[in-house]
């Protein structure tokens, strides 16, 4: 078979895959980023298809659309999924010091009390801090026996199941670690953690767009990513490089979360633009991706993380926890599947 031949009968591959339809997000599973390394060996389709746990039918889907093949003999399909996870989201940000990590924290809050199972991946290599917020201290992690190997058993902390890297490191010691063991842990952290059932798996991925955040994209069944950032235009500069790195491996952007929004008086509740405004309403504009939320700046959000007490728990009421708790909403009206949440 020619090169030529071969390039025919991708293009033929692609165009039926297209018409596979995923039922939440209604996009086809190519612009998704859930097919991936598509060949085209002989008569034979090799392909892998990343899902959740509750998304099998599109196997069934898969096959059926590549039985009009006449060339093809046999369609090979290898399911990539984190067992018992039905939706895995990545939070990411442009640039550090943003709020990525108090945002996934406060988001899984706030899931968790909607009455969703919900797991926090920290995979932010170069910062994990997600156990402080929290408030774990250093923890030991449990490998256990399953019938696919060892496995890490998560912490569960506030009716939330993590794994951190930093549970790995040395307090106060620098995450040094080069390419490859850089890639084995995240790997690692992907395929051996067994969280049980859960409805959201949230990974915090490190700031920016290096060799760890593709590695952690490219190797998970990410199904979209939550973008957050902060008013000013410096900061939308680096989202937007951020996002080509997704629309590369095909991996939607579900919404934006702008922090450190604005200031609220405590005396007349004006809203005071300390760091500018609009740059969250810009990029859902250039994206077409909803405004999923704008953070005040509230000291209780760092005092929360300090202590391990998220503002989504322990302040509900106020500004800050309620629009967190309505970020929960939207990615239950998102993903309305997951029966858990149907009383919302």
């Amino acid at each position: 078979m020619g090169q030529s031949e071969v390039n025919f009968y991708q293009q033929q591959v692609v165009e039926l895959l297209k018409q596979v339809i995923e039922p939440n997000l209604k996009k086809d599973i190519v612009s998704l980023g859930m097919v991936r390394n598509l060949r085209i060996v002989d008569d034979y389709v090799y392909l892998r298809l990343y899902i959740g746990s509750h998304q099998q039918q599109l196997k069934l889907e898969v096959e059926s659309k590549l039985s009009s093949l006449s060339w093809c003999k046999k369609v090979y399909i290898q399911i990539c999924t984190i067992p018992g996870v039905k939706i895995t989201l990545g939070i990411s940000s442009g640039k550090g010091g943003v709020g990525k990590s108090t945002t996934a924290v406060n988001i899984a809050a706030a899931l968790s009390l909607q009455g969703a199972k919900v797991g926090l991946l920290d995979a932010d290599v170069y910062g994990p801090n997600l156990p402080q917020m929290l408030g774990l201290g250093q923890a030991d992690i449990e490998v256990i026996h399953t019938p696919t190997g060892d496995k890490f058993l998560p912490l569960e902390v506030q009716g939330i199941k993590l794994m951190s890297v930093g549970l790995m490191a040395e307090k106060n010691r620098p995450l040094a670690w080069r390419g490859p063991v850089l890639h084995k842990i995240i790997t690692q952290f992907i395929n051996d953690v067994e969280w049980g059932e859960l409805d959201y798996l949230l990974i915090d991925l490190p700031p920016g767009t290096g060799d760890a955040q593709i590695t952690i994209i490219q190797e998970s069944p990410i199904c979209g990513v939550i973008l957050v950032t902060t008013p000013q235009q410096v900061a939308i500069a680096d989202v937007r490089r951020n996002i080509y790195m997704f629309r590369q491996v095909g991996v939607p952007v579900l919404g934006i979360v702008e922090n450190m929004s604005y200031l609220i008086c405590g005396d007349c509740g004006s809203h005071t633009y300390i760091f500018g405004s609009g740059g969250g309403e810009q990029l859902a504009t250039e994206l077409q991706a909803p405004l999923l939320g704008q953070i005040p700046i509230d000291q209780r959000i760092c005092s929360g993380g300090d202590t391990g007490n998220p503002i989504a728990t322990s302040e509900q009421a106020s500004p800050a926890g309620e629009v967190f708790r309505q970020i929960a909403i939207a990615l239950h009206t998102t993903f309305s599947t997951i029966d858990q949440l149907n009383q919302l």
